[in-house]
C-alpha cells in the first residue's frame, strides 16, 4: 500500500492510494476522475477505482479510508537518512541535478528505489526526498479483513520506474515531471 499525499499539485491538494496485491494486480484508489487521470498518466495500474480518500492525522497516528481500504499507521522517529535529507536546501533537493547525483547512493542504501526515470509519454520524472520516518505500527484492512502485520515491501512495487523503500516508511518527496519540449 502506497499512500500519496499531494499538498501541492496542478489539481490542488489531494490524497490517493496505490495498492499492489500479492498476485501483482495494481490498483489506484482515487478521489476523482481528474486525479485518476493525473496519477494514471505517470504511474501504471491494472484497475482504477474512484472512491473518497480521507486522511486524518493526529500527531504520529494516521487513519486512512479509501473504499474497501482502511489503514491505521503510527509514524515513528526520523531515520538517520531522514536527518541527512533535512540538511539539504529545498531548491537543491527538488533539482534534477541533485536527483541524478544521489541516484547511485539511493540504489545502494534503498534497493529498488530510483531517483530519475521515465514517466511515460516522453516525460522525465525525478524525486527529491526531503525526509524519511519509520512506520512503527500499521493495521491494514480490506473489506473488513485484516491483511496482517507490518512487513518489508517485497517484491518491489511496480507502479512506475521506482519502488518504495523496503522498510515501511513515510517519505516526504518532491516529485517533478518534465514534459518534452514542443516540436
Amino acid at each position: 500500500v502506497v499512500l500519496g499525499l499531494w499538498p501541492h499539485s496542478p489539481l490542488g491538494p489531494f490524497a490517493d492510494v496505490m495498492v499492489e496485491r500479492p498476485d501483482g494486480h495494481r490498483l489506484l484508489l482515487a478521489p476523482s476522475a481528474e486525479v485518476a487521470e493525473f496519477v494514471g498518466a505517470t504511474y501504471q495500474f491494472d484497475e482504477v477505482v474512484l472512491v473518497p480518500v480521507a486522511v486524518r492525522r493526529a500527531g504520529p497516528r494516521w487513519h486512512v479510508t479509501a473504499g474497501h481500504l482502511e489503514l491505521r499507521v503510527v509514524v515513528g522517529r526520523r531515520t538517520p537518512l531522514g536527518h541527512l535529507l533535512r540538511l539539504v536546501p529545498a531548491p537543491l533537493a527538488a533539482s534534477l541535478a541533485w536527483a541524478r547525483a544521489t541516484g547511485a547512493i539511493a540504489r545502494v542504501l534503498l534497493p529498488g528505489v530510483r531517483t530519475v526515470g521515465s514517466a511515460g509519454g516522453g516525460r522525465l520524472e525525478w524525486y527529491g526526498a526531503r525526509d524519511v520516518r519509520r512506520v512503527v505500527a500499521a493495521r491494514v484492512r480490506w473489506d473488513g479483513a485484516d491483511l496482517g502485520g507490518l512487513r518489508p515491501v517485497r517484491p518491489p512495487t511496480r507502479f512506475g520506474f521506482s519502488s518504495t523503500p523496503a522498510r515501511p516508511s513515510v517519505v516526504a518527496v518532491v516529485t517533478t515531471v518534465r514534459w518534452p519540449a514542443p516540436s
